[in-house]
């Protein structure tokens, strides 16, 4: 992809006010990339505002909350008005839901799966047709390494990314014809606000669950002690954008890449013995 091509392009980042997603929209900018960064509240704008501002970055932030259809709608919508194109859909926008499975509730389940696997659906809805009639585009779904690998007491974060994972696998074939990649970002273990904003279903402190709780709660410490930087993944996914040929799959960080290995090299009871020893169970 030559410059001329770069600058004429269109990028929409969702999930923007932190991490992956604040990363992801920087480097595109960076690289020439008209780039819309979306984020659900306006208020954690600064950040990414001021950092774009000081690079004199070709970089919008706008206001999108992937629950809802006429705000995902509208604002495609006003992106398409302004620029008359959509080439690069980085869908990142998430949460992680934590604890036992059956201390959650329906409500609390939904709204996991709502954010996590039908925000990213919509999304694509929205932008799909305009890729398919520019016979161009590249769509990126970042999931996880929990996309493949589950671990206790996430189970409804698991079921959203590997939700998301078979959609993707699926969604390729129907859409290569038309000149639309789709592609996946699976990263391990991410430092950013990712891990302060997890939502616990309930107070663990009467929790039948809450010895074992307490162990996962202090390997998730110690994984965020050796994660990766976000800049790492926006790298990774800025690679995959400007590729011709881009993996399908892409891997973040060598706690993904480990456990990743070891599961494909072992059965699954061999691999669930050492998911165990690793969290202490």
């Amino acid at each position: 992809m030559n410059d001329q091509e770069k600058q004429m392009q269109v990028a929409v980042v969702t999930g923007s006010s932190t991490g992956i997603g604040l990363e992801t929209s920087l480097v595109l900018a960076k690289e020439g990339f008209s780039t819309y960064a979306t984020m659900r509240n306006l208020d954690k704008s600064a950040d990414i505002t001021s950092k774009a501002a000081k690079e004199d970055l070709p970089l919008t932030v706008l206001q999108m909350n992937v629950d809802d259809d006429k705000s995902v709608n509208d604002t495609i919508e006003k992106i398409i008005n302004d620029k008359g194109r959509i080439d690069v859909v980085v869908n990142n926008a998430g949460y992680a839901l934590v604890g036992a499975f059956e201390e959650t509730s329906m409500l609390d389940g939904r709204a996991q799966m709502e954010t996590n696997f039908f925000g990213t659906v919509r999304v694509i809805k929205a932008v799909l047709p305009i890729m398919r009639n520019q016979r161009r585009g590249i769509m990126v779904n970042v999931t996880s390494m929990g996309g493949r690998v589950a671990i206790p007491f996430d189970s409804f974060y698991h079921a959203s990314k590997f939700a998301l994972e078979g959609l993707s696998e699926s969604l390729q074939y129907e859409i290569e014809p038309f000149g639309v990649k789709v592609v996946l970002i699976e990263p391990g273990a991410v430092k950013s606000d990712f891990w302060k904003n997890l939502k616990l279903t309930r107070n663990i402190e009467d929790s039948p669950y809450r010895p074992v709780i307490q162990k996962l709660t202090e390997s998730f410490e110690k994984m965020t002690q050796n994660a990766i930087p976000p800049e790492q993944v926006a790298r990774i996914i800025l690679k995959a954008v400007i590729s011709d040929n881009p993996d399908f799959r892409n891997i973040v960080g060598e706690d993904a890449k480990s456990i990743l290995e070891v599961k494909s090299n072992n059965s699954d009871k061999e691999f669930q013995t050492f998911m165990k020893k690793q969290f202490g169970f």
